[in-house]
Formats: C-alpha cells, structure tokens, sequence
C-alpha cells in the first residue's frame, strides 16, 4: 500500500472530522481544505478536477438495472475535450465545422489500431459502425467506444461535437455499483459546482431502473484530483 504525503495524512484527518455536509457546505468545505494547510506543507499548484462518486442500489450483473447516459453540465468541466469523429461523404465537412479536432474513417481506426488514443471523445455516424466495431475491445475498456445510447452514435454530429466541446460528461454505473463523474474544476466557484453537481444528480435519479428495488441512491461523496472525499448528504 502507498504511504501517505504528510499533505493528504493532514487533509484526510480534516475531512474525516466534518462529517456529512449538505451539497453546498460539502462544495464549500472542499475548496477550502487546501486553504486551510499550514504554509509549511506545499499547496497544489494545477487546478484539480472535481468529481463525484454515486453508490446506487443497483445490481450492474443485471442488464436491466446498469445505469448510463450522458449530460451537458449547466457550467461545462473546464477542459476543452478533444473530439474525434468517424464519418464520410458529407458529414465529414459538417464534423469539422462543429469542431471537431479530427474527422477519418478507416485510415483513424487503423491509427488507433497501432495504439494511438490521444483523445477524450469518439463519435461515429451510423454509415461507419462497420469501421468502428472492431475497436470495441481497445476503446469499451477505456469508456471511449461510441454509443447510441450515450449519444455518441448519431447522424446528428455537429450536435455531438459541440455538446462535448461544452462540457458534455458521459457516466456508467462500475461494477461495485458506483457512478464516478467529472463536474468541474477547483477554480470554479462553489455555486457553479453545485449547480453542475445537482443537474448531474437530478439525472442520476431519473434513470433509476425499474428493476431496482429499496433505496437508489445509497451514498454520495464529492472529491478532487488530489484531495479526499467529503460525504455528501444522500
């Protein structure tokens, strides 16, 4: 097991100590943990992701109770995400003008093929499944593979592009039944957090199985790229 830094031994401690916090106090305690180190420990010096974990009560064994999908975040991430798009004919034109970092068909499987994956999102028109299909076993893994039902199979790609160049998040319920998702930066101030985090939230809900029974949403905990989580009340 990896030692702890000093930095995360006294942060963890803090956090531990604050309990369960309503979304906005946890938001708030967040940012201000780091604030909080005596001078003599360094300070972070990048703006660190936020996310959230979600444990559902759900059972992701079963193909009727696996939770998925996709949202634009009111606030966007605060990263431009990197956007690639398998298309031809003339939905090429139309994926570059969304913005599209690059556009290919056979020639950008086979790129990615040799190992090349510096991107954060695969979009494919319908008409070129045939050339992304076999890439499921390098992207599924990756959460990269295109998806019709994370949007990201469609003919509608300029909607695609530009929603993932805003801010569009994509999340999938792991196999201890936990949903972890990107919702902002450290830099964001905590009502923009807590708007992104609530939409994502209300989201969640609203795709609960119905096969699922009990409590849904069993606990949540808001944290950042190198800061310990807080508990949020459920």
């Amino acid at each position: 097991m990896a030692r702890q830094s000093k930095r995360m031994k006294s942060l963890s401690k803090k956090a531990a100590g604050l309990g369960v916090l309503g979304l906005p106090e946890a938001v708030k305690a967040l940012k201000g943990l780091e604030e909080s180190m005596p001078k003599a420990i360094k300070r972070i010096g990048f703006d660190q992701t936020v996310e959230i974990a979600v444990r559902l009560g759900v059972d992701p064994r079963q193909a009727d109770q696996i939770v998925r999908g996709s949202i634009v975040l009111p606030h966007g991430i605060g990263k431009s995400q990197r956007v690639i798009v398998f298309a031809q004919g003339e939905n090429v034109k139309i994926a570059q003008t969304a913005g599209a970092d690059i556009v290919g068909g056979k020639e950008l499987a086979d790129k990615i093929k040799d190992g090349w994956l510096e991107f954060d999102v695969a979009i494919a028109t319908p008409d070129m499944m045939g050339v992304v299909g076999p890439l499921g076993r390098v992207l599924g893994p990756r959460g990269l593979m295109p998806s019709p039902r994370a949007g990201t199979v469609t003919q509608d790609v300029a909607t695609a592009v530009r929603e993932y160049k805003a801010g569009k998040v994509e999340f999938r319920v792991d196999n201890g039944s936990n949903v972890h998702c990107v919702v902002g930066r450290m830099s964001f101030d905590v009502e923009k957090l807590t708007e992104n985090i609530e939409s994502l939230l209300s989201f969640i809900r609203s795709l609960k199985p119905s096969a699922s029974k009990g409590v849904y949403v069993r606990g949540i905990v808001v944290s950042a790229t190198m800061m310990p989580a807080i508990l949020v009340a459920v």
